[in-house]
């Protein structure tokens, strides 16, 4: 799928057109036959239901414990000198006084206007922003499957929508939460390998797929050879699951808040840091994974 998301369209088809007056309104790519209209108010509305929703709900209040210890745990980490943190990027604030500004990174989001469980993991992402008190342009998003008109909602919303795929590569200079539900393991191998040293990974707090259940689910060999970084720190990283209730299975299932202390990362060989090599997945079946267009 092109980075437009121009091969997506909204199956829902809009009633009572002629008796609303003038919602705002985006049209899906020229190239989408059947073209529909995409109403930015009412999706908003909607996805502002399901926070609500997912609000009340006992587990919710689960996830934002969960993700506010480890990301706490992060922020000490970085007070304490033990992880390194860029200060010379000046809009980032005064005083080179970052370490308290935390980042948040959603990748593999999906169709939230027409698919409910991307909706839900949407809402639950705002929750999340909002327990930790992470302005919502310090939120970057993308996901290749993003049609026109859903990127206007999310900009409408105040999040900050990327332009390009970074294909997970994504370097951290502050403690930042990435948000990757149900995304496939070259994602997360990707961003384990763009941040692959004991001064970075610390830095960062996961809320995804358990690293566990990759390697239990996936064959030895592919998984050591295809998936290298994520097969060397899963033995070391600090899985804590997080609860779904039995409705939202498909939605919130095996997912856990991912953390890297430096002690268990000092457990490995220094060999481990050594002239890490970006991952290719040339011979690798099943990739789940939308590579950008090198021709761009």
């Amino acid at each position: 799928m092109s980075d437009s998301g121009e091969e997506w369209q909204v199956a829902r088809r809009r009633k009572g057109h002629g008796r609303r007056s003038h919602p705002l309104q985006v049209s899906l790519p020229p190239g989408c036959h059947q073209e529909q209209q995409l109403d930015i108010g009412k999706t908003v509305k909607r996805i502002r239901d399901t926070v609500t929703e997912l609000r009340c709900e006992d587990f919710c209040q689960k996830w934002k414990e969960s993700v506010a210890a480890s990301v706490s745990a992060a922020l000490m980490r970085v007070d304490q000198g033990d992880c390194e943190v860029s200060t010379n990027q000046p809009e980032d604030g005064k005083d080179g006084i970052i370490s308290e500004q935390l980042q948040c990174v959603c990748y593999g989001l999906g169709p939230f206007s027409s698919c409910v469980s991307a909706r839900y993991q949407l809402a639950m992402l705002l929750l999340l922003l909002d327990a930790r008190q992470i302005l919502l342009k310090d939120c970057s998003v993308y996901d290749p499957a993003f049609s026109s008109g859903e990127k206007d909602v999310l900009r409408e919303m105040g999040l900050t929508v990327l332009t390009e795929n970074e294909e997970g590569k994504h370097l951290v200079t502050k403690p930042t939460i990435f948000y990757m539900m149900h995304c496939g393991k070259a994602l997360y191998n990707n961003l384990l390998w763009k941040n692959w040293s004991t001064q970075c990974l610390p830095l960062m707090v996961i809320v995804g797929n358990s690293f566990c259940s990759m390697r239990d689910r996936t064959i030895d060999r592919v998984f050591k050879q295809d998936y290298s970084y994520i097969s060397q720190v899963v033995a070391v990283c600090e899985e804590k699951p997080l609860p779904c209730p039995s409705r939202l299975i498909d939605v919130f299932s095996d997912t856990a808040v991912i953390t890297f202390l430096s002690g268990n990362l000092n457990k490995l060989p220094q060999s481990t840091w050594a002239d890490p090599l970006e991952p290719q997945y040339q011979n690798s079946p099943d990739l789940e994974i939308i590579l950008r267009d090198k021709d761009r």
